[in-house]
């Protein structure tokens, strides 16, 4: 009688061809994925099914993040909002200082029958890239020609001034910042009303306050704005800060460094002005510009002589010493018959200087000679 084992207990394959079968298989569906990507439903339905519970997997995380991300958020926005309510408040006083300064200069201006200097529009614009060269700071705006911008805006934000508009397309325009090494703005310091022209630097961090006298009051920390001396800049704009003061013996004029007031790198969006100066010509320009204009006309006016008469006024002198000269050698022989040979050579001699030619005495002088 043979012994089998129980159903329960009978054994299959061996473990290494099943290891070795689901080897082949994974690297076949592998191969066929890769090549032909044959499992690509698979994995979609799969994907669709597992979803509810990846999301379901994963809501104590949400919750977590969620509960930090809004405590985070509740107390960044008190901050700022306690901030903006200070700086609104600052604005506000400011805001009542400078109408009641608006009210009193309007009212001075109408007493001493004075018109206002200077009108100033703004345009918006967004920076969209910086240049290529590596030596300058310049950026791209958004904004060109079509949309009202000039060569030479001056360019600010909130906190102050930008640089300069330097070129200008139609719907594009470089500007120049103000740390580039060759942007110059003219400057005074707001506590003594000192004037003088920053300069940037070729490292781009900090600005050049040029052409300060070594006697001359300045602080670390004064503020400099513009002057509005070049008709460029507004008058008041906020350009930069003091930082370092350096006085020589030897040297005429103090090194004064500072440091631009708004964020020139960081800025994003801008403002460029339109800025129109009402001033009026220079009379000395003005009269130069009329005495030109009338010297060219009185040059226009002037005409040549008429060639007939000169040619009829050169004719009239040239006969002159020709018909002396004749008259002279008719004469001559009569009165002494000595000198009958030299009044031909005389005659002749005159012709030649009056370029005529002279003709001989008549034969009836001769007979008279006789």
């Amino acid at each position: 009688m043979e012994y089998s084992p129980p159903p329960l207990f009978k054994q299959g394959p061996s473990a290494l061809a099943r290891l070795i079968f689901f080897v082949v298989l994974a690297i076949a569906l592998l191969v066929t994925d890769v090549r032909f990507n044959t499992l690509e439903i698979v994995r979609g339905m799969l994907g669709a099914g597992l979803y509810p519970l990846q999301r379901a997997a994963l809501v104590p995380r949400d919750i977590f993040m969620g509960a930090a991300d809004l405590a985070v958020t509740s107390a960044t926005l008190r901050s700022e909002n306690r901030k903006l309510a200070d700086k609104n408040l600052e604005l506000s006083i400011k805001a009542g200082d400078a109408a009641q300064l608006n009210t009193e200069n309007a009212h001075l201006r109408a007493l001493l029958n004075l018109q206002s200097r200077a009108t100033t529009q703004t345009t918006p614009a967004e920076i969209q890239y910086d240049t290529r060269d590596p030596f300058t700071q310049k950026v791209v705006i958004g904004k060109g020609s079509q949309q009202g911008i000039q060569d030479g805006a001056p360019v600010v934000d909130e906190e102050g001034v930008i640089g300069q508009v330097t070129r200008v397309f139609p719907l594009q325009s470089e500007v120049t910042l103000l740390t580039d090494k060759d942007q110059a703005v003219p400057v005074q310091i707001a506590r003594t009303g000192l004037r003088s022209v920053i300069y940037g630097t070729p490292k781009g961090d900090t600005l050049d306050l040029r052409f300060v006298p070594i006697s001359a009051d300045v602080q670390v920390g004064d503020q400099l704005v513009t002057s509005g001396l070049d008709g460029v800049y507004p008058p008041g704009l906020a350009v930069a800060k003091v930082l370092r003061v350096d006085k020589q013996a030897d040297t005429a004029f103090a090194r004064v460094v500072c440091v631009p007031v708004a964020a020139v790198r960081g800025a994003r969006q801008l403002l460029v002005l339109h800025y129109n100066v009402n001033v009026p010509p220079n009379p000395i320009e003005v009269e130069a510009a009329a005495a030109a204009k009338e010297a060219k006309e009185n040059k226009g006016k002037k005409k040549p002589a008429p060639k007939a008469a000169a040619g009829a006024s050169a004719a009239t002198a040239a006969s002159a010493p020709a018909s002396a000269s004749v008259a002279a050698a008719a004469s001559t022989p009569a009165a002494n018959p000595a000198a009958k040979p030299a009044a031909p050579k005389a005659a002749s001699s005159a012709s030649a200087k009056t370029g005529k030619k002279a003709h001989a005495p008549k034969p009836a002088s001769s007979g008279a000679a006789r």
